[in-house]
């Protein structure tokens, strides 16, 4: 086995234990706040403070091993990236793969979710944040697998800065609105719409962008 392989296969482990691990979490927390049924979380409920911050702490400390484990795996620029996006679309995909085997959720093709709390609540469809995951994981692959040298040009990079800004704003604009009336006005929060044309243009600017790295090297 070469060492990209052998790489490659240490990451997959690593990203799918990790989702486990979230997923279990995830399973506790809304064991405590859905008590009636776990796969429903809309209309929201709000976490304690105390648990609220714990989770906020769990967030940051799960980009943190992620970035880590990206930065011993690989070395230069664009392939410490590729395996942090590898790890990172790896995890979110086997996350969802995993509350699916331990409780039946999603439930529907398109169901909500709250993706991330920083620097205020993410919602959206699951799929959304799945499509990003997949293109990351497929990516990430690709370039890790590679033996080549590989640079990054200037416009493939701010492609992928444009397009990733333009699909957070997606996730991030459905509680925009509900910030100014502070904690009371998320509870009881029941999303509607999902800015869909914004997050397809930014999920398609980086999948070109990416696209052009792979070619250019």
């Amino acid at each position: 086995m070469t060492t990209q392989y052998r790489t490659l296969v240490w990451l997959t482990l690593f990203a799918i234990a990790m989702a486990q691990v979230e997923a279990s979490i995830v399973v506790h927390l809304r064991t405590i706040y859905y008590p009636a049924d776990p796969r429903h979380i809309f209309p929201l409920v709000l976490m304690s403070h105390h648990h609220l911050a714990i989770e906020l702490i769990r967030e940051l400390a799960t980009v943190v091993m992620l970035l880590s484990v990206a930065v011993l795996a690989a070395t230069g620029m664009v392939r410490r990236f590729a395996a942090f996006v590898y790890v990172f679309g790896l995890w979110d995909l086997f996350y969802y793969i995993w509350l699916k085997l331990m409780i039946g959720w999603p439930v529907s093709l398109l169901e909500w979710d709250v993706l991330f709390l920083i620097p205020w609540p993410w919602f959206g469809p699951w799929p959304a944040p799945a499509l990003i995951a997949l293109v990351f994981t497929a990516w990430g692959s690709r370039v890790l697998l590679s033996s080549g040298t590989i640079h990054l040009r200037p416009w493939p990079g701010i492609l992928f800065l444009v397009g990733t800004l333009l699909a957070l704003a997606a996730f991030l604009l459905p509680a925009f609105a509900l910030l100014p009336g502070g904690e009371a006005a998320f509870d009881g929060y029941q999303p509607d719409r999902f800015l869909w044309g914004l997050y397809l243009i930014g999920v398609l600017l980086m999948t070109v962008s990416l696209w052009r790295i792979s070619l250019e090297n």
